[in-house]
């Protein structure tokens, strides 16, 4: 599955983060194009596109090309066209002819060498089998990742259910009420828990569910229906926006410490690893930490980031930015948000202010806008996802720390209160530590 999709780039296949980690530190932190800063409602400045390479003029057939002449070191361009085009010497001319020094061979080009943030493409030394073997591979290793980051959830919620089952060969009331202690206790939430349940009673008084096995499995599918029901409200894809409008603008909130200015970083590597210029807004004004965390993220994944002086106007700095991106033709806009508390009727308005403007510059913007939640905090996540949801028009959740918690049912809980897709995971450290949330790995994961 690929991380983030949205052109029809058939002959593109995305390996963009399969390079070796034995990466040199210039191959792993490219140069950043770092816009200038810019007056508050003024765009900061476009680079000129680059000029087309001259045309190639073909050698004709049975002819041998006519060898570059050879450069003098230590003369001037005009100096070397005189040595060059200077004529022969006439017949009896004391001095003798100079025969032009053969050019030195060309070394053999050293192999290229796989970057961490480089993108694949489909190419002619290797079939389209060959490739997509790899990007099965790829997806499996990302799977395989996913499955260790929610360990500490599996560990906590099946030593609690398999406690309940020990020794036992019926359902009865008092399995069923251990059971609700242990779904709660892994911060399914209290309403997710009673459903579940209620879901299994009717099962046992159909007579569908009639052993331990098979109560396992209709707890596995309730979970599963209730992650995939969150995907029909919200964007679930990037796909539902059509192609023709860009840049694909999309805004990140969520308060201090949950992981934002991180998560970021990690979507616009990952994005760009795809094959998508990516453009990042630091439209965080308010903390001068976050717009400098921002840069050095920024500086590390080679994506170029338009910032301005602390205090100035967020909304300024998204305007600034989305004429930016237009001019360079971005496909993406990533824009940074002030991360106060979510209580804090100004920071609503401000983000109404920055979806207003948005929304004049580009057809349909932001068209996401992701609440990031840390799973580490359970139940105050989801309180915090309520109040964002009420007035910042959060279309999806990006659930970080997931590797640090054994609570990493609040997925469930989220999934089923708020009823909004889950887009992203994040389950470490690195710059590529942020996946595509996938419900059945998910909870496949959690009943290994």
């Amino acid at each position: 599955m690929p991380f983030w999709r949205r052109k029809k780039q058939d002959q593109f296949i995305s390996l963009g983060l399969s390079g070796p980690a034995t990466a040199t530190a210039e191959e792993a932190a490219p140069e950043t194009r770092l816009e200038p800063p810019a007056a508050a409602g003024q765009g900061p400045e476009t680079p000129p596109p680059a000029a087309p390479l001259p045309a190639l003029e073909p050698v004709p057939t049975g002819a041998p090309p006519t060898p570059e002449p050879p450069r003098e070191s230590g003369l001037t361009d005009a100096r070397r066209e005189e040595v060059i085009e200077a004529p022969r010497p006439a017949a009896g001319d004391a001095r003798p002819a100079e025969t032009p020094r053969p050019a030195p061979p060309t070394p053999a080009p050293a192999p290229a060498r796989p970057s961490a943030f480089s993108s694949s493409i489909l190419g002619l030394d290797r079939s389209a089998e060959e490739l997509r073997a790899e990007v099965e591979a790829l997806e499996q290793t990302y799977a395989a990742r996913f499955s260790r980051a929610i360990s500490a959830t599996r560990e906590s919620l099946s030593e609690k259910i398999d406690t309940v089952f020990q020794g036992r060969k019926t359902i009865d009331a008092e399995l069923l009420d251990e059971l609700e202690e242990a779904l709660i206790a892994a911060d399914i939430g209290v309403t997710t828990t009673l459903e579940i349940l209620d879901a299994v009673r009717r099962g046992i008084s159909r007579k569908e569910i009639d052993d331990i096995d098979a109560l396992k499995a209709a707890i596995r599918n309730q979970l599963l229906d209730i992650l995939r029901d969150s995907e029909r409200e919200g964007v679930a894809s990037e796909a539902s926006v059509p192609e023709d409008v860009t840049p694909y603008v999309i805004m990140v909130v969520g308060v201090n410490g949950v992981g934002k200015t991180t998560t970021i970083g990690k979507l616009a590597q990952r994005i760009k690893a795809e094959g998508n210029d990516v453009l990042i807004c630091a439209a965080d004004t308010f903390r001068a930490a976050a717009s400098d965390q921002l840069a050095i993220w920024a500086e590390r994944t080679g994506v170029p980031i338009v910032q301005q002086k602390h205090g100035t106007d967020p909304a300024a700095v998204l305007f600034d930015a989305l004429k930016s991106a237009r001019a360079r033709r971005s496909d993406v806009l990533i824009v940074d948000t002030a991360g106060r508390l979510h209580n804090k009727s100004n920071l609503m308005a401000e983000l109404e202010k920055m979806k207003r403007v948005a929304g004049r510059e580009v057809e349909g913007a932001p068209h996401e806008t992701l609440l990031v939640v840390d799973a580490v905090t359970g139940q105050n996540g989801l309180e915090q996802a309520r109040q964002f949801l009420k007035v910042a028009g959060v279309t999806g959740i990006v659930l970080t720390k997931l590797d640090g918690t054994a609570k990493g049912g609040i997925a469930v809980a989220i999934a089923k209160e708020l009823r909004l897709p889950i887009r992203y995971a994040g389950i470490g450290e690195k710059v590529d530590d942020l996946v595509v949330f996938n419900p059945e790995q998910y909870v496949n994961g959690l009943f290994q």
